[in-house]
């Protein structure tokens, strides 16, 4: 059954902006997580053998989260602020 065209995004711009949100933006999330849990810990092997696994598991809901926006711009700003955060975390 097709999906009800009242429901998907006409615009360009904001196919655009949810779709590298959830691609790029949900990596770069899910891989500095595991990058701040990696220096956290004191076994850091452990934790990069089991990114491998974790990553698809996290970065999955992830990718489908900017859908659930009604703007995907403001999912990017969301994103980029957890990246900040994030990346703020790993460098101090």
């Amino acid at each position: 059954m097709p999906a009800n065209p009242k429901y998907l995004t006409t615009s360009v711009s904001q196919r655009f902006a949810k779709i590298s949100a959830g691609i790029i933006g949900g990596f770069l999330i899910t891989a500095l997580l595991h990058l701040l849990l990696a220096k956290w810990f004191p076994n850091q092997k452990t934790v990069l053998i089991t990114y491998s696994y974790t990553l698809f598991l996290i970065w999955v809901p992830l990718l489908t989260l900017p859908f659930f926006f009604d703007n995907g711009w403001k999912c990017w700003l969301w994103y980029a602020g957890i990246i900040l955060v994030f990346s703020l975390l790993f460098i101090g």
